[in-house]
């Protein structure tokens, strides 16, 4: 059964066509991820669908037989409740049923002779109480806050005093214990973290109702949805599969629509090659081929793959300027505390060369705060922090909190990058999707998004061998998402970075850490890795003490495998490294200064016997470790 059904659906907002006659069915219990650039009208497609717009042209019906949730319509409507009693108000009905049935009961006990009639009633209340769920309301309540990262003090706050991410956790949660049989989800993953995350994941997929999702987590539209749906060049298109399987048939049919776009263009090529030369001999049967020639013409035109030859892709690559040396991070038994409390304490951490590292952790657990710390923008309680021999750092902070001037695009960059021209920093701003009029944009009144690629646009002008990333995929959109996964996998430097985003974790992590409960612990390897062992239970870990468990094994090969190769890559860059101050000693030795000063010779040639001592050792242990 059709839930939804639109027919050549239109919609103008402020003189933008968003899409044009766009038809599609939506089934019921289908999953839906809903994807498209920032912009391109997703959110106005939901308030469509939930009644709150019009289309300019066309039609969009939902069934009659469902019950359809919006976060709208579920938002906090009293600061001065609290969390739990603003997520006990979408059970308000059952509230009054209980505090009827809890008159009656008085009732009774005031009014004996009364009893039958009032027993009578209150037995049809409270078995319409129970069936609709209300013997459960407050411990799904309650699991609900929990799931969505509520501590038990935070659910006894106002719901003035919350963040606005916190309430908007709190209204997502209304609408999921909505009983609604239609839920409309935009983007249900921001301001959670991992584990909240994976809780959603768990609820939606046992959800028995139809779920139209926006996000641009494409980790949680491949655990959640069976078809997606994309708006793109002001057409709608749905397929089925999740994200992956959509992406892949999409690029399937993209390369066959540009094959058969080449064809056609060439045929039409070699016709047109054909008219030219029947014009030339100028006689009667030659103009009855050219006409019959420039029909094929117009049939083919009419039949012509279209292919998006306009699109202009964000354009990004990170490239450092020279190579750090080996240890490019130490931080020794750092902590940091507020208020008496302690985010983490006694944290150590090597960053080595090359690696790109994770930092994982729940909401609030310091991940920004220790970035802050390392970097040096927050002073440690306790402990050091320092970086190794010619680092260069490059930082992208969550909230761009130094791109809030009254400055404009191109002036904020020309300032920053005074050795530029104009014209090279409109051509960077251009591949970054600023175009036009774009560039007289003041810096405050930038979108999220367009903050972002001005973050990432300076820190690839900067040229960083070390990259310190804060969320750096928040407000981006699927393919800006990409581009920036490709980039970072391309970046021959080092890479510490909090994120949310699993697909760019799994992606690109060497390393992860966990900072939880004030402690930081490593694993080597992808999320997917890590996400399998911490699955693990415990029993299962204690029997491997009696019999070997072959994930275990495989695990422990794999990381032997992955330790093995950082070491020949660590090798390999200090064989460079040494070659390289080779190179300077004996140049120094060739100097006429050097030459005639008996003291300054020996001691460069003794530098140069433990240079040339040192690289015969990483050469042999090269070797041993290639054999």
């Amino acid at each position: 059964m059709s839930v939804i059904s639109a027919h050549s659906l239109t919609m103008e907002f402020l003189d933008n066509v968003l899409f044009d006659r766009a038809s599609f069915d939506v089934e019921e219990h289908d999953k839906v991820g809903l994807i498209g650039a920032n912009g391109v009208g997703k959110t106005t497609l939901f308030k469509l669908i939930a009644g709150i717009y019009e289309p300019s042209e066309g039609s969009i019906f939902v069934s009659s037989k469902v019950k359809t949730g919006i976060v709208e319509q579920h938002a906090c409507s009293d600061f001065t409740r609290t969390a739990k009693q603003e997520m006990l108000s979408v059970f308000e009905n059952l509230i009054i049923i209980e505090k009827e049935l809890e008159a009656l009961n008085r009732e009774i006990d005031l009014h004996p002779e009364n009893a039958d009639e009032l027993i009578e009633k209150q037995s049809s209340l409270t078995e319409k109480f129970q069936s609709e769920g209300g013997l459960t309301y407050r411990s799904r309540a309650a699991s609900m806050l929990a799931g969505l990262g509520f501590s038990e003090s935070e659910t006894n706050l106002s719901v003035g005093s919350l963040s606005g991410g916190q309430r908007t956790k709190i209204s997502l949660g209304k609408l999921l214990l909505s009983n609604s049989d239609l839920i409309l989800l935009d983007e249900p993953t921001n301001h959670l973290d991992i584990k909240s995350v994976e809780w959603l994941e768990d609820f939606l997929s046992k959800y028995n109702g139809t779920a139209l999702i926006i996000s641009h987590d494409r980790y949680f539209l491949d655990k959640i949805t069976n078809k997606t749906m994309e708006i793109e060049h002001r057409k709608i298109s749905i397929r089925k599969g999740n994200y992956s399987v959509y992406a892949a048939l999409k690029a399937e049919q993209e390369e066959a629509d540009r094959r058969k776009y080449n064809q056609q263009t060439k045929e039409i090529e070699r016709i047109e090659g054909i008219i030219k030369q029947q014009r030339q001999f100028n006689r009667e049967r030659n103009y009855i081929t050219i006409a019959d020639k420039q029909k094929q013409i117009d049939r083919i035109k009419a039949e012509l793959v279209e292919i998006n030859k306009d699109e202009k892709p964000l354009k990004l690559s990170f490239k450092a300027q020279s190579n750090s040396g080996n240890d490019v991070i130490a931080a020794q038994d750092i902590s940091k505390s507020y208020s008496g409390k302690y985010l983490f304490k006694d944290v150590s951490l090597n960053v080595y060369r090359g690696e790109r590292i994770f930092l994982l952790g729940a909401n609030g657990c310091g991940k920004s705060t220790l970035l802050k710390t390392i970097i040096g923008k927050i002073t440690p309680d306790t402990g050091l922090c320092r970086f190794g021999a010619n680092v260069h750092l490059g930082y992208f902070d969550q909230i761009q909190s130094g791109l809030s001037s009254s400055k404009t695009v191109l002036e904020e960059l020309y300032d920053t990058f005074p050795a530029y021209t104009i014209s090279e920093l409109r051509g960077f701003l251009g591949a970054f999707k600023f175009g036009g009029e774009d560039i007289n944009k003041v810096m405050c009144d930038l979108s999220g998004g367009e903050r972002a690629r001005i973050a990432l646009l300076e820190l690839m002008l900067k040229k960083p061998n070390l990259l310190i990333l804060d969320e750096p995929t928040n407000h981006l959109d699927i393919a800006s998402r990409e581009v920036l996964e490709d980039a970072l996998l391309d970046y021959d430097g080092t890479i510490l970075c909090v994120s949310h985003d699993r697909f760019l974790v799994n992606k690109l992590a060497t390393r992860i850490l966990i900072l939880k409960d004030g402690s930081l612990t490593s694993f080597d390897g992808t999320y997917e890795d890590y996400a399998a062992a911490a699955a693990m239970p415990v029993k299962t870990a204690q029997k491997q003490e009696k019999k070997p468990n072959e994930y275990l094994l495989r695990k422990e090969r794999e990381s032997e495998e992955r330790k093995r190769k950082t070491r020949i890559k660590r090798l390999e860059a200090e064989i460079e490294e040494t070659e390289l101050l080779k190179t300077e000693t004996e140049n120094e030795l060739q100097k006429s200064d050097v030459i005639s000063d008996y003291k300054k010779l020996s001691e460069l040639t003794e530098k140069l016997n433990k240079l040339a001592e040192k690289q015969d050792r990483l050469y042999e242990e090269w070797m041993q470790i290639n054999g």
